[in-house]
């Protein structure tokens, strides 16, 4: 939207010509970018993902391109296709939404990565670029990052003492490796975006759900999950991507595509995981503030290293399930853990 003196040397231009003087130049309005996103508005990804990208978009393109972000457009999954299709520019998504499309994503999921999200996020982001680009899954989109949410815990109505506890009970699992340890663990997977979790549990459909300990405060899951049993390291991760559509980028003067791009990649995968971690430590903290049974488990404890024998074999699975994409993703998995070792050691 142009301000005020723009509107008037407009308003200048047009009486010059109409008189006949010698015409005036005046500046192409700006191009609108459309993200949508879900999840409430206290996720990090609403506080201070998309807002922080959009400052840096608006900067690096020197105003020519606005961000505007809209909330709410549908289930989590449709965001990929709104994407596609042109409905909206820019969103963000889970992989496990789209069960067979994003398998190679999945490696970062696996049991036992044992870093924080800013961590995972960076090396996700790495081993992409040099293993996972080539199979060519984000076809028909182009990423702006790629992230993980923190370490998933375990969020439920009743006590947890052993994992015998969880026989039988719903938990609700967004999909992913929560699929594979729902079934390891042995309890009734419900399947249902991150929004309806809290209704859920209010209402007894559910008797838990795996996901970080930031969805305490952020979904108020304190109020009716009111047992977090917090593993070391986290039972998973989620993987996420962010994207763009292909034909924007195209329809846009090159200049400002690539300042886009320059804001967006690892330095964007990064800022994410960030904001999760903030947010993971915040949501643990508002929990005990809230009176949650927050039990911290230690390396040594039974259920631990139970949990630990119950995922043996995860990462063969994996690796067995993407023969199909091409790609050394035995070498791959080795070096994401490397990296995002090596990255939250020294960062």
């Amino acid at each position: 939207m142009k301000n005020l003196g723009t509107q008037v040397k407009t308003l200048a231009a047009a009486s010059l010509l109409t008189v006949g003087l010698a015409g005036t130049s005046v500046a192409t309005a700006s191009t609108t970018l459309v993200v949508g996103t879900w999840m409430p508005p206290s996720n990090p990804m609403n506080t201070v993902v998309w807002p922080t990208w959009a400052e840096w978009v608006e900067e690096a393109t020197d105003g020519r391109v606005e961000v505007k972000i809209e909330h709410d457009l549908g289930h989590p999954r449709t965001y990929f296709q709104l994407v596609e299709d042109g409905v909206i520019n820019a969103g963000w998504s889970y992989h496990g939404y789209i069960p067979g499309r994003f398998n190679l994503p999945m490696a970062v999921e696996q049991p036992g990565m044992g870093v924080n999200a800013e961590a995972a996020s960076a090396a996700l982001w790495d081993v992409h670029q040099e293993h996972f680009a080539q199979a060519n899954e984000y076809q028909g989109l182009e990423l702006l990052a790629l992230l993980t949410h923190g370490p998933g815990q375990l969020h439920t109505r009743e006590p947890i003492e052993n994992l015998d506890d969880l026989e039988n009970k719903r938990i609700r699992s967004g999909g992913g490796v929560q699929a594979e340890l729902a079934e390891r663990l042995d309890v009734t997977p419900v399947s249902a975006p991150g929004s309806r979790v809290y209704e859920m549990l209010q209402q007894g459909v559910i008797d838990g759900v795996f996901m970080p300990a930031q969805e305490q405060r952020s979904l108020r899951l304190n109020e009716v999950a009111p047992n977090l049993t917090v593993f070391p390291g986290g039972m998973y991760l989620g993987s996420f991507a962010m994207f763009i559509d292909p034909y924007f980028m195209e329809s846009l003067d090159p200049e400002d595509a690539e300042a886009i791009r320059s804001v967006s990649g690892r330095q964007l995968s990064i800022l994410a995981g960030q904001a999760w971690d903030e947010a993971d430590e915040q949501g643990l903290e508002y929990a005990r503030e809230e009176g949650v049974n927050v039990v911290v488990l230690e390396e040594d404890d039974a259920m631990v290293q139970e949990f630990r024998e119950l995922t043996e074999g995860m990462d063969q699975q994996w690796i067995d399930s993407v023969t199909a994409e091409g790609v050394d993703a035995a070498q791959a998995l080795e070096d994401l853990r490397r990296i995002a070792r090596d990255y939250q050691e020294n960062n």
